[in-house]
């Protein structure tokens, strides 16, 4: 079987870059339509399947709740990964229910089953988007806690969302290993082949077959994202340039992001590397507790070894004072030795 993994390394799609246009091995898709917008949607609201957006956009969502009379005692909105979709959460999703806490799920704009799907949608809408989410949560469970949890894309879009003029009105945040692996830290080749290929033919699309980056180490769970339908398995180069602007954005936010969070990173993560990882945990304050699991891969939350930074997530939503082990390890991911 062919597994093409949904995830693909932006570092090895950015060196894919000038040679995939020289060979023409991919395909031209073909430009975005316009958004469809309806003009008597003013207000976002929340249906049983769906978060309505402003401008009238669908982005159906899972929901994964406590199996119990009483109401959830916290609420995560939880944003997926470039290219994933709501389905993102399958493997953690049973031990948050069990804790008594619901979490919800969409597929984020142009991303899963939403409109205009594989076109990019820009880092504003991104973050507009994640803010009137947490805002329909919040007013439907106004006595339970809320929290903001992102993977990767998901969490440098809640960054750029909490630093913005309007942030959402949460409990805290938690980001998995979130994008931040920008332009500076890229070298010239890097640079000067995404803007290429993006700005020459922006439709071109590339997939991570043969990257040799891998984003877990549970293969049955990177098979499923693989057969998923929701899952992007061609990247548009204008989509990967506009995730390299929402890792700019996202990296820029981190000096001012001061709300309380949990943020967590794998010593094995092929994905975003660890001097752009090291560079943004030393631009955050106190407010930020700091994770490090240095058997854990990019999908923390879908590892084999998922147990314990999913516990730390719970005891840290029930007490953000409280304290373990990775914390330890953190600190020394970010002072490591000469």
């Amino acid at each position: 079987m062919r597994t093409v993994y949904s995830t693909a390394p932006l570092r090895a799609l950015l060196l894919l870059a000038v040679t995939v246009l020289a060979a023409c091995a991919s395909a031209l898709s073909p430009a975005a339509p316009p958004p469809m917008i309806s003009p008597s949607q003013t207000t976002p609201n929340q249906t049983g399947e769906n978060f309505v957006m402003a401008d009238g956009t669908r982005l159906p969502y899972r929901a994964w709740l406590p199996d119990r009379e009483e109401s959830p005692w916290a609420v995560i909105l939880a944003l997926h990964g470039m290219n994933d979709s709501q389905d993102a959460w399958d493997y953690p999703a049973p031990a948050f229910t069990d804790a008594g806490i619901a979490l919800f799920a969409p597929d984020q704009r142009r991303f899963g089953h939403t409109a205009q799907r594989g076109h990019w949608p820009g880092v504003q809408a991104l973050a507009d988007d994640a803010a009137a989410m947490a805002g329909l949560l919040r007013a439907r469970y106004p006595r339970a806690k809320l929290y903001l949890m992102g993977e990767s894309m998901g969490a440098a879009a809640l960054l750029v969302a909490a630093t913005g003029a309007t942030p959402p009105k949460t409990d805290g945040y938690i980001l998995l290993a979130p994008a931040v692996w920008g332009r500076a830290h890229m070298n010239i080749f890097m640079r000067s082949s995404l803007w290429l290929v993006a700005n020459l033919f922006p439709g071109l699309t590339a997939t991570g077959q043969g990257a040799g980056r891998i984003p877990s180490d549970n293969r049955e769970a990177l098979e499923k994202l693989s057969r998923n339908p929701r899952t992007i398995k061609e990247t548009r180069f204008d989509a990967i340039r506009g995730m390299v602007d929402l890792m700019d954005a996202a990296h820029a936010a981190a000096a001012g992001f001061r709300a309380p969070a949990l943020i967590l990173y794998g010593g094995k993560d092929q994905i975003i590397p660890q001097n752009a990882t090291r560079a943004v945990w030393s631009t955050l304050g106190d407010t930020a507790r700091r994770a490090f699991y240095p058997n854990g891969y990019h999908l923390l939350l879908r590892d084999h070894g998922r147990a314990t930074p999913i516990a730390d997530i719970i005891a840290w939503a029930r007490s953000p004072t409280v304290s373990f082990p990775a914390e330890e390890a953190a600190a020394r991911f970010l002072t490591p030795p000469d």
